[in-house]
């Protein structure tokens, strides 16, 4: 007898609503760990063509902690697309200004490019604060 492996189709995903708090957590474990859920690689229908994630919200992202040297050796690269436009800035001040940026460069670098990774980023929030306004959505705590 041949055997067909099941392949889920989009009518049959359900999507689950889960908080995570990121205090005192190192933000590379917390982003694998994070970007596994986003992905549905924690399901076991997981159909790698189908945005079949869960959607995570982020709280306390200004206390997540930074291991080793990072805290002074990291940097964001941008580029303002005109000669000589480059611009280097230290993690210190997007922690200070900006946090919530931080989580979302490390977990969007870890989600599939192109078309299906944007469509899985959408399902992120991260707040810097312990307060979100998605308590509608009834989200699960879960302890990564």
């Amino acid at each position: 007898m041949i055997q067909k492996t099941y392949s889920m189709k989009a009518s049959d995903i359900e999507k689950k609503w889960y908080v995570v708090d990121a205090q005192d957590k190192v933000l590379g474990r917390l982003a694998t760990k994070v970007a596994s859920i986003i992905r549905g690689k924690n399901k076991p229908g997981f159909t790698p063509n189908l945005d079949m994630g869960d959607n995570v919200i982020i709280i306390n992202a200004e206390k997540v902690k930074l291991t080793g040297q990072k805290s002074v050796q990291k940097e964001y690269f941008s580029h303002s697309q005109y000669p000589g436009g480059i611009k280097f800035t230290n993690i210190e001040k997007y922690m200070e200004t900006n946090p919530a940026f931080v989580i979302e460069h490390a977990v969007k670098g870890m989600l599939p490019k192109g078309r299906l990774g944007r469509e899985m980023y959408k399902n992120l929030k991260v707040y810097a604060g312990s307060e979100h306004p998605h308590a509608a959505q009834k989200p699960e705590n879960i302890e990564l």
